[in-house]
């Protein structure tokens, strides 16, 4: 199916162009969350008309992306969870722990932004992990998670 898309996609295109996708991917996520719509010629032609539109939207979410991406770089996030006596976690500390203290810290951001390259921390320790605000602004900020002994 050829869909036109109405914003970056990563792995996909840009906004504007027009690429073919299996037809589940479009039917399931692109079309459903507002990401494309098919490429039929009304839909080329009343995307045409909202090109500028749309365009000016999309960098006023990579402008306030790179805004908060500023904010958040360098941050330290301080976590403490119960840990054995040679600095194992009892459990990990996942993305949703992360998200869940940045949120509270002042940034709101989804789980599924943050991305965790080496999986859950499982020990006590300093981390880095990255957190993509937009396709383009992706920012790395510090983890430290505290054992506290049960």
């Amino acid at each position: 199916m050829q869909v036109i898309l109405l914003e970056k996609v990563v792995n996909l295109g840009n906004l504007g162009e027009i690429v073919k996708v299996r037809d589940g991917y479009a039917r399931n996520f692109l079309i459903p969350q507002g990401r494309a719509r098919r490429a039929t010629e009304a839909n080329k032609a009343e995307f045409e008309a909202k090109r500028a539109e749309l365009e000016k939207q999309a960098a006023a979410k990579l402008s306030d992306a790179q805004a908060q991406g500023e904010k958040l770089s360098g941050q330290t996030v301080k976590l403490t969870q119960k840990a054995g006596v040679d600095g194992r976690l009892f459990g990990s500390v996942t993305n949703f722990d992360i998200a869940e203290e940045l949120g509270k810290m002042g940034y709101p951001v989804a789980k599924a932004q943050v991305r965790m390259p080496n999986g859950p921390i499982k020990t006590v320790g300093d981390s880095t992990v990255s957190v993509a605000l937009h396709t383009d602004v992706v920012v790395d900020i510090n983890v430290t998670v505290y054992g506290e002994t049960a």
